[in-house]
């Protein structure tokens, strides 16, 4: 399954019976709970990292994705444009992408 798949599942799900699928119970409860848990699943996925167990950090890595995805349906944002933002960004520095900012963050 590539992520193309995974978004397009997710997306098919939007707008179904919350009581038959996990993903449409999420995105029926708004951006800002699917915002909340991809933060939840980002946190699990630190605390793996730091501990240093790969395993674990796979199978949370996995939920972030998935997380991160049902959010972006949520907030109707296509993987397509998060890909396009990434390969506008590709071959330039981290560190003058940055600083190109309009903000600091």
């Amino acid at each position: 399954m590539t992520l193309h798949d995974l978004a397009a599942t997710i997306a098919a799900r939007k707008g179904t019976d919350p009581a038959a699928s996990w993903t449409a119970k999420l995105l029926s409860q708004g951006p800002e709970k699917c915002a909340e848990k991809f933060g939840e699943e980002a946190v699990e996925a630190i605390i793996e990292a730091v501990k240093g167990d790969t395993s674990a950090l796979t199978s949370e890595a996995a939920d972030v994705l998935y997380h991160l995805l049902v959010m972006l349906t949520a907030c109707d944002v296509a993987l397509d444009d998060v890909l396009a933002e990434l390969a506008r960004r590709q071959g330039t520095s981290g560190i003058a992408e940055k600083a190109a900012r309009p903000s600091s963050e």
